[in-house]
């Protein structure tokens, strides 16, 4: 089984952006948006991704959240046309989860505005665990674990949580038969990793990391799969029966100088039989020519 990670695609759009949706906190985001983000996120390298994905006979594709950039309409409407006619696989061979932009706001989080646009690609394979968050979608060797660690935030505090009632659900799931029998991939927008700094952590990280680990500890391997930081690498997760590997996908439309950051996407190679992973490697887009070429994930 061969599955493709995209995360952070940040499709922009400030079509709608009227002074009195600016009000808050997309204030800061225009901001960022108007005097740096724009020169550096392009949706061409998405739509470039898209179409070498469809190349590469991928099973499933899972999009680890920030979709968006000010959780917008008009820009969920882009991702959904993006992931609808650019990628042009099923829903069913789809998953996806939301990022800390996709809830940018209060209005976007308690209107379930990710949940509206992308609820068939959400769809939990067992009535247990209904979803919405977490799902759990069974495809062969594996179990895809849709999390949410994206809830709105003050002004520059771009930090995530799972919260306890989620918590509570992934215990449920990760004990079931049928994702016991297969090797569990946990797709979920803020790494497993938090900075070495407290301070770093608040604004960033995942307040509830420690609880989350402390359930994985009965897994004797999986992924955790992840965005947020905008670049390629690869860290282990121990546990007491083996390791989890955590692996972060670069934002999809970024352009930048590193290969550990220039825009693509993660490819994960599954055995059909036994589960185990086999590969783990990344694509990175040369924005001249639209291709791409293999890199190495660097360890972190």
């Amino acid at each position: 089984m061969k599955i493709a990670h995209l995360s952070d695609l940040h499709l922009l759009s400030l079509e709608g952006a009227v002074p009195m949706r600016l009000f808050n906190k997309r204030l800061t985001g225009y901001v960022n948006l108007r005097f740096h983000r724009k020169s550096i996120h392009k949706p061409f390298a998405v739509e470039a991704a898209a179409a070498e994905i469809r190349k590469l006979g991928v099973d499933h594709v899972v999009i680890t959240g920030d979709v968006t950039n000010l959780a917008l309409e008009v820009e969920f409407e882009l991702v959904k046309k993006l992931v609808e006619e650019g990628l042009g696989f099923s829903p069913d061979q789809i998953s996806m989860v939301p990022g800390n932009h996709d809830t940018y706001t209060r209005g976007a989080f308690r209107s379930k505005r990710f949940l509206r646009y992308f609820e068939p690609y959400l769809k939990s394979d067992l009535p247990e665990i209904p979803g919405p968050f977490p799902f759990v979608r069974l495809r062969g060797p594996v179990a895809l674990i849709g999390l949410s660690t994206a809830v709105p935030r003050p002004p520059l505090v771009a930090a995530g949580a799972l919260r306890p009632k989620q918590l509570d659900a992934l215990s449920r799931a990760l004990s079931h038969p049928e994702v016991r029998a297969r090797t569990p991939i946990l797709l979920q927008h803020h790494p497993w990793h938090n900075p070495p700094r407290l301070a770093k952590t608040l604004l960033e990280g995942l307040y509830d990391a420690k609880e989350e680990a402390e359930l994985l500890r009965g897994v004797e391997r999986g992924l955790l799969l992840h965005g947020h930081l905008h670049r390629r690498i690869h860290r282990t997760l121990p546990t007491a029966r083996g390791h989890i590997d955590a692996v972060g996908a670069t934002s999809a439309s970024l352009l930048h100088e590193s290969d550990e950051r220039m825009a693509g996407f993660n490819l994960y190679e599954i055995n059909d039989t036994s589960g185990a992973i086999e590969a783990i490697t990344s694509r990175k887009l040369d924005p001249a020519t639209k291709t791409f070429r293999e890199v190495p994930i660097p360890k972190g």
